[in-house]
């Protein structure tokens, strides 16, 4: 590796009533937030819950992103991207040679504790996002190819071996920011794309046809209905649909949050989902049940 090799790491600041979750690394003898480096491909996201378990014993579901912090080390230049965390199970810290102990400290004492300076950003942000629950949405892994395909139902074409690749991707994905409630074009490569992941959570998809590429097309406005009905359900939920019914869900997402029906081109990432990709919306939810936005994330999964 040579010094101009970027190190892509993630990590989370989990906060807990007034507590936050600190390690200490011998080998640099500092206390900082539980982090690491991506391993192979996997997406940062599912790094940042991972590492946080490994160094921890803390499982954690990824609340809203709070930015990257770039540095260098000896390596190259590194790149840690942060999200806040809530505490999800607690298995139990085990020491080893990268951490040798962890404590919650209270977040007055916490910038007192931390070594470097730039993680007090990070804390400061954490503190200031509200709760939120996401809704993730979600274009189905990679189908087979139309011209491959002999039925005569198109609803009826598979994923490819790609495609069942990323929906295995898909379970760590959807699990690192907590997802629980599953709802689903009834298309085969929809429910399939989300198959593994019902069964990690022995539980069942919820299908409507409103998701699919028919039912949008025959009625959008059912596709707006559900999609407005979802958004005000705080549930941390996936809705697995098609490409050409994404404007559709995004414009209805966006709406709902309070942007106008044009708002949609303003964001960069508007209807290019590539299969099994996905946006993160973290949703707070007031007193007065009125939605609002946190912020918005877009992870692309390996395989197209």
């Amino acid at each position: 590796m040579t010094k101009s090799a970027q190190i892509i790491a993630g990590g989370a600041v989990v906060i807990s009533q007034d507590s936050v979750l600190l390690v200490h690394r011998p080998r640099y003898d500092d206390w900082s937030f539980p982090k690491g480096k991506v391993d192979g491909t996997e997406i940062i996201p599912v790094t940042a819950v991972r590492e946080c378990d490994e160094e921890t014993g803390f499982r954690v579901a990824l609340g809203p992103y709070l930015g990257i912090d770039n540095y260098d080390v000896a390596e190259g230049r590194k790149a840690v991207h942060y999200w806040s965390g809530t505490v999800r199970e607690d298995v139990g810290f085990a020491p080893d040679e990268e951490v040798d102990e962890i404590a919650w400290v209270h977040v007055d004492q916490a910038p007192e504790k931390l070594t470097y300076k730039q993680d007090q950003v990070f804390l400061e942000r954490a503190l200031s996002v509200p709760l939120t629950s996401p809704l993730v949405i979600l274009r189905h892994a990679k189908a087979m190819k139309r011209s491959d395909f002999s039925g005569d139902q198109d609803g009826l074409r598979p994923l490819s071996g790609k495609g069942r690749r990323q929906s295995k991707v898909l379970v760590d994905a959807l699990d690192a920011f907590g997802i629980e409630n599953l709802v689903s074009s009834p298309f085969v490569r929809c429910r399939e794309t989300l198959h593994r992941y019902a069964k990690f959570l022995d539980t069942k998809i919820e299908v409507a046809d409103a998701l699919s590429e028919h039912g949008h097309e025959q009625d959008p406005d059912a596709t707006r209905a559900l999609i407005t009905g979802l958004m005000h359900d705080p549930r941390p939920t996936v809705v697995c649909s098609h490409r050409p019914v994404m404007n559709t869900i995004l414009e209805t997402t966006l709406g709902v949050l309070g942007f106008n029906t044009g708002a949609i081109q303003e964001f960069p990432w508007a209807n290019k989902l590539s299969p099994a990709a996905f946006f993160v919306v973290h949703r707070a939810f007031g007193p007065d049940g009125r939605v609002t936005l946190v912020n918005i994330e877009q992870h692309d999964v390996p395989g197209n």
